[in-house]
């Protein structure tokens, strides 16, 4: 089988350089343990509560899981006709007009990148709160984290996770077995166990868990509650990694998409369930759950219902399973900085583009990752809100990068060849629903968490893609040096094996996956 996806990657364009490790399984596993169910809902459950209480968590949810399953089904189509570690910014490549493509594909490449570091970072952030909360619950809260040691453990956590990521793929590959069980399990534990351990005084009446609206940030109704979707676009965000993974999995074609589509459904399914326990047991003082000297609003839910003993052997589990996001996120990430880098789009592309001869995996893309990552984090000394700008910074960033390759699809003119995995007349009108979904998140996702923002209450997310975005762009336009005069988008890497390509073409076409040509060599960085 691995000779079949080395011949299909050659058509892509690539020689294969990194080891194929990871089976479907895994490779759902890796794309499962990065969403992370209840720890990404841990982490960004204040953003919820906020914004229409118990309906906005059992509805809100609902209603976004919807809109998840058409970008996932966009997203499954490419991924089973170009499976490449490059993915989104090589689709725009091959679907966009000839004029654009080169600056569309940077500008993918850059918003990718840089919405898998700012995820990195917004899970490890979340880890540094979370191990804070616990030691808070574990000391009857008379500790209150100051904003220096909640980034001391970002750090030290960021650093760790580099180190692991830095192993051979086969180690990260078997682990995930391990990661999917700590996952579900956690969830069963919650749906299961909080209803049953929840004193009466926290319990709500149905009328209350589907139907009580809160709104404390100010903003009408209406936005409010569409606001509360951050909990469930950034919790469920994962789309690609299994696509960044895809040059080191088995039979890539048709593990792709099912990765991609088995993480969404399993993810709404269990998001869901939990978020139906915590809206019947979380009690109707949500002011008192925001404001907890806990410093984490689901952390104070399960301390209200499990008691203190209880709550840390669950929490354990947390901080354990967001570690695991974190591990995970920073290999896909390394994956995409690779990718990259080995068509030149990234300063520093020489060294980036390496693979380690002993452990075959980028070691620099790796510590790129993880350097990239805490620098994000210094966001957090700009004020106690400023860091949530890194949470909405992943789905913005990420949202751009896959709404420009599913547009171009169909904007541009292309000879698309389907993979095994293929929508047919469904094909349109599922790409129009996730980019339009997406495209009005992008805006929503830009305004601060209040109508009045001071400093402190500004969203930064519009500082910070923009000023990615606008720095990309003077690195691609700047004079002579610039990426327009030496960027041609993905770079074959298969010159000496034409020959065994080319008659493996015909085969290949027909299995249906894209085929490009060959661009030329050329670039600064690229002639190292």
């Amino acid at each position: 089988m691995h000779s079949r996806d080395e011949e299909l990657l050659a058509t892509l364009g690539y020689k294969q350089e990194l080891r194929r490790e990871f089976s479907p399984w895994e490779l759902f596993g890796i794309s499962f343990s990065i969403i992370g169910v209840f720890p990404s809902m841990a982490s960004v459950l204040l953003y919820a509560i906020p914004n229409g209480g118990p309906l906005a968590l059992v509805w809100g949810w609902a209603v976004s899981v919807v809109f998840l399953m058409f970008i996932g089904l966009a997203m499954a189509e490419l991924g089973s006709a170009a499976p490449t570690s490059g993915g989104l910014y090589y689709w725009t490549h091959t679907f966009s007009s000839p004029r654009y493509k080169n600056v569309f594909a940077w500008i993918v490449g850059y918003c990718n990148s840089l919405g898998l570091i700012s995820g990195a970072a917004a899970i490890n952030w979340g880890f540094a709160v979370q191990l804070m909360a616990a030691v808070s619950i574990g000391k009857d809260m008379t500790l209150t984290p100051t904003t220096a040691q909640t980034f001391g453990v970002f750090v030290a956590v960021s650093v760790l996770q580099g180190i692991i990521c830095s192993a051979a793929a086969r180690y990260i590959a078997r682990l995930q077995t391990f990661y999917i069980i700590v996952n579900i399990a956690i969830c069963v534990i919650i749906f299961v166990g909080l209803p049953a351990a929840t004193p009466q005084e926290f319990k709500n009446s149905a009328k209350v868990a589907f139907g009580d609206f809160e709104n404390f940030n100010g903003w009408p109704d209406g936005f409010a509650f569409i606001f509360s979707f951050l909990s469930p676009l950034w919790t469920i965000a994962a789309f690609d990694p299994c696509v960044h993974i895809s040059e080191e999995a088995s039979n890539a074609a048709t593990a792709v998409p099912w990765a991609i589509l088995s993480t969404v459904i399993v993810s709404g399914v269990l998001g869901w369930a939990v978020n139906i326990a915590l809206a019947f047991n979380m009690g109707t003082d949500l002011a008192s759950i925001i404001d907890s000297p806990i410093g984490q609003p689901m952390a104070t839910i399960l301390f209200n219902g499990f008691g203190k003993r209880g709550t840390l052997g669950i929490w354990a589990l947390v901080v354990v399973a967001q570690f695991m996001m974190g591990t995970g996120a920073i290999t896909v990430g390394a994956r995409q900085l690779f990718a990259f880098s080995r068509d030149g789009g990234l300063p520093f592309s020489r060294f980036l583009r390496r693979v380690s001869p002993h452990t075959h995996t980028p070691l620099f893309a790796v510590w790129a990752m993880v350097l990239v990552a805490i620098l994000l984090g210094l966001l957090a000394f700009a004020g106690p809100n400023a860091i949530s700008a890194i949470f909405s910074l992943g789905v913005v960033a990420q949202y751009t990068a896959y709404t420009i390759p599913i547009a171009a699809r169909y904007l541009g003119k292309n000879d698309f060849k389907k993979g095994p995995f293929h929508l047919g007349i469904f094909s349109l009108p599922v790409a129009v629903i996730a980019v339009a979904f997406m495209s009005f998140m992008i805006v929503i996702f830009t305004f601060p968490t209040t109508p009045n923002p001071t400093t402190e209450d500004m969203n930064y997310t519009v500082v910070v893609s923009g000023g990615v975005v606008i720095l990309s762009l003077a690195y691609y336009f700047f004079p002579k040096y610039g990426g327009r005069y030496w960027f041609q988008g993905p770079i074959r890497t298969v010159e000496d094996d034409l020959d065994v390509v080319r008659g493996e073409k015909d085969s290949l076409d027909s299995a249906g996956v894209v085929v490009v040509d060959s661009p030329e060599k050329i670039g600064g960085d690229l002639k190292a």
